[in-house]
């Protein structure tokens, strides 16, 4: 300080109309900031003390925010909520060390800046935050669960985790599919294992000169054996339409809600179903198609139907009388073979 005060004495004065360098007022200027900055070392010390403590308190709480939501089963909101938490509290101490370490700047001073920052914040990643929030919302009303399977836009999988900007389930062939909260939150979505049990049916088609009530037993009865299918719900068989070549029976049966048995069930049904029609002897017919050529006209198509006749009767008529003559040949033959 005394050589400051020293060069401050020894420096010559400012001359009026000549443009000089005086470093006075630079010396002045740099004796001020270093005595706010040693008044002001304290303050940042201990700013930077809460700061710190700010942080280690966030990180408690936030494993402990974890800690509770995973003994009651809610781990993947819990890791969302424990983040959360833990980032508040740090912009929490940031606010609070900054008022310590510059008194002037008040709290009322900072929610406006934070304000208008929050808004500008909001515009530039409004897809985040509209992804982040309804992750909230889903994990808050768990409309589903990890391990369910859904159908979300077309997408049909496994959920496999929920996170803070999208949910991501495994399709039935291995697949990853990454779709945003915000699309999940508002469109509808297909829970298929919200139940332990899900309804599967098949329509079966009996002839009409069939017995189709004999039908309906065989059906009931083969359905009721199947492997998968449970017996704690009934096999409905039921008259469900009249085509044109067969009566339609529809057959229901509850299984299991995962894919897996869904599937496997299934392919049961069809196979032992099909083998009991067959051995006891009811005809499940093919459909029937009748293709008319010349449709437009008539009279042009009974000619070519009979044209066609002829034609077909003519050859059928020479090879029958090939055939006689080959056999008055060969018995010709073993005559005079006599």
């Amino acid at each position: 300080m005394n050589l400051l005060l020293l060069l401050l004495q020894n420096t010559p004065k400012d001359k009026k109309g000549e443009l000089d360098v005086n470093p006075q007022s630079i010396v002045e200027k740099l004796d001020s900031w270093l005595d706010g900055f040693i008044k002001a070392v304290p303050n940042i010390l201990i700013g930077i003390a809460v700061f710190i403590a700010m942080l280690y308190l966030g990180r408690y709480l936030g494993k402990l925010v974890k800690r509770l939501l995973r003994k009651q089963g809610r781990q993947n909101f819990g890791d969302l909520l424990g983040a959360f938490t833990r980032y508040l509290v740090v912009i929490l101490g940031i606010a609070v060390s900054l008022t310590i370490i510059a008194p002037n700047l008040s709290p009322a001073d900072l929610i406006a800046s934070l304000g208008v920052s929050s808004v500008a914040i909001g515009f530039a990643f409004q897809d985040i935050l509209q992804n982040w929030l309804a992750g909230i919302l889903i994990l808050l009303r768990q409309p589903f669960e990890l391990g369910d399977q859904i159908v979300v836009n077309n997408y049909e999988g496994t959920v496999e985790k929920i996170k803070t900007r999208a949910t991501i389930i495994t399709t039935y062939d291995g697949k990853r599919v990454v779709i945003p909260n915000n699309t999940v939150y508002n469109n509808s979505v297909i829970v298929n294992t919200a139940h332990e049990f899900i309804r599967s049916q098949y329509d079966v088609g009996v002839g009409y000169d069939e017995n189709y009530m004999e039908a309906m037993k065989i059906l009931k009865s083969t359905i009721e054996k199947v492997e998968g299918v449970t017996s704690e719900k009934p096999v409905e068989t039921l008259v469900w339409d009249q085509a044109d070549s067969w009566l339609t029976i529809r057959v229901r049966w509850w299984t299991k809600s995962d894919r897996a048995s869904v599937v496997q069930v299934w392919s049961r049904v069809l196979h032992d179903t099909q083998k009991a029609m067959d051995d006891a002897g009811i005809d499940l017919p093919f459909p029937t198609v009748v293709e008319i050529q010349n449709a437009h006209d008539l009279k042009e198509a009974r000619q070519d139907l009979e044209r066609k006749f002829s034609t077909d009767k003519k050859v059928m008529s020479k090879k029958a009388s090939e055939k006689v003559k080959e056999e008055e040949n060969n018995a010709s033959d073993n005559e005079s073979d006599n």
